[in-house]
C-alpha cells in the first residue's frame, strides 16, 4: 500500500526520445556531443564509454557530473540519454522525500533507461542507502508495515543508468560516490569556446551579432554557458527595442551597462565583495560569515556562486585565515595595495 501511494506521487518523467523536432530548433541546449562546445576530454571519454556500452547492448555505467552551476551538467545528461537511445527520467535530490518515492521511480524504469538526479548532494541518507543495492545489484529492499508486523520485501529493477549532478561532490557520502563508475568534473570555459557558444545561441534565436559583439558577450559571461545564453537573450531584447537589424558593440555595451555587468563579467555583487575586502579590511583576511553579513547574502551563495569565478580569474584567494584580495583586485578597483600586503607577497 505504501508503495502504491508513492507511485501516485511519482516524480516528473521526461521521455527524451519524445522531443519534437521543432523544439530542437527553439532550444539553446545542444542535442548531441558533436554540438556540445567545450569539455573536450569529458566528451572524448563519454564517446568511448557510450560506444562500448552500445556495442555490448548494455546501459552506460552510472555517471557523476560535478562542477560549478551553469556549465552543462543537465545538458550532458540529456545528450547521454539521446545518444544511448534511452528514455530519460528527471528528478532532483530534494524531490525524493521518502524511500517510497525512489522505489516508485526505479520500479517504473525500463531496461537501459536513464535516471537523472540533480542536486545529488541533497538526497536524504535513508534514500541514499536504498540506492546502493539498486546501483550494484538492481534490487530494492523496502520495509512494509511498522513495529513487530514489519517485513522486508526485495524488488528487482531493470538495469539502468543513474546520472547524478552536483555542485558539491564532497557533500555526497563516500559509499554513494564510490558506486559511480564514471566521475567527470566540468570546468570553466575558454574565451574561444564561449564565443562559439554565444554565436550558436544567437543563431538559434535569430540574432545577428557582429564579431566584436560576440567577443564582448563571451567575455562578460563568466566563462559559463548559462550566463552567456541569458546575456544573448538580453541583447536580443535591447536590439529589438532599438529596431537594429544587427547587434553591434554599442548595443552590447548598453545592455551590459543596464545589467550592471562590466567587460570582465563582474556584476554589482562581485564588485561589492571585492570592495568590502579592499576598503573595509585592507585586503583581508576576512571570514566568510563577516562578508555575508556585510553584503546581506547567504554564505552558501557567496561560496558557490560568486567566489569560484573570482578565484578562477585571480581576484580572490582563500587562506586558512579567511578571504584575501589579490593585486589584480586592487588594480581592478583602482586602489593601491597596502605596503604590508606587498611585503607579505614577496
Amino acid at each position: 500500500m505504501a508503495l502504491k501511494r508513492a507511485q501516485r506521487r511519482q516524480a516528473v518523467v521526461e521521455p527524451a526520445a519524445a522531443v519534437e523536432v521543432d523544439a530542437v530548433e527553439t532550444t539553446l541546449r545542444p542535442r548531441s556531443l558533436a554540438e556540445y562546445v567545450g569539455q573536450a576530454r569529458i566528451k572524448e571519454h563519454l564517446h568511448i564509454h557510450m560506444s562500448a556500452a552500445r556495442g555490448r547492448s548494455e546501459p552506460l555505467g552510472h555517471t557523476l557530473l560535478h562542477g560549478p552551476p551553469g556549465l552543462g551538467k543537465t545538458t550532458l545528461a540529456h545528450i547521454i540519454a539521446l545518444e544511448m537511445q534511452s528514455q530519460l527520467k528527471v528528478t532532483s535530490g530534494p524531490a525524493i522525500e521518502k524511500p517510497g518515492d525512489l522505489a516508485s521511480l526505479l520500479t517504473n524504469l525500463q531496461r537501459g533507461d536513464v535516471l537523472f538526479i540533480d542536486e545529488m548532494h541533497r538526497l536524504r541518507p535513508v534514500v541514499e542507502e536504498m540506492l546502493y543495492g539498486a546501483m550494484e545489484d538492481c534490487v530494492l529492499d523496502i520495509m512494509i508495515g511498522k513495529g513487530p508486523a514489519a517485513r522486508s520485501v526485495r524488488l528487482t529493477v531493470q538495469p539502468f543508468t543513474l546520472i547524478g549532478a552536483t555542485t558539491k561532490a564532497g557533500a555526497i557520502s563516500a559509499p554513494l560516490r564510490d558506486r559511480f563508475l564514471h566521475h567527470f568534473k566540468l570546468g570553466f570555459y575558454e574565451h574561444a569556446e564561449m564565443c562559439q557558444i554565444v554565436g550558436r545561441s544567437a543563431g538559434i534565436l535569430g540574432v545577428e551579432l557582429m564579431a566584436s559583439a560576440v567577443s564582448r558577450v563571451a567575455g562578460a559571461s563568466r566563462a559559463t554557458p548559462r550566463i552567456a545564453n541569458r546575456l544573448v537573450r538580453a541583447v536580443r531584447d535591447f536590439a529589438q527595442m532599438r529596431k537594429a537589424a544587427s547587434v553591434d558593440l554599442a548595443c552590447v555595451d548598453e545592455t551590459l551597462h543596464s545589467l550592471d555587468i562590466d567587460d570582465d563579467g563582474l556584476d554589482a555583487t562581485d564588485r561589492r565583495l571585492l570592495l568590502a575586502i579592499v576598503e573595509a579590511f585592507a585586503g583581508g583576511p576576512v571570514g566568510l560569515s563577516t562578508l555575508a553579513a556585510i553584503l546581506a547574502e547567504e554564505e552558501e551563495t557567496l561560496e558557490d556562486v560568486y567566489e569560484p569565478y573570482l578565484m578562477q580569474q585571480g581576484y580572490l584567494q582563500r587562506t586558512p585565515k579567511g578571504r584575501m584580495a589579490t593585486p589584480k583586485a586592487f588594480a581592478k578597483l583602482g586602489r593601491d595595495m597596502p605596503q604590508e600586503m606587498q611585503r607579505g607577497m614577496l
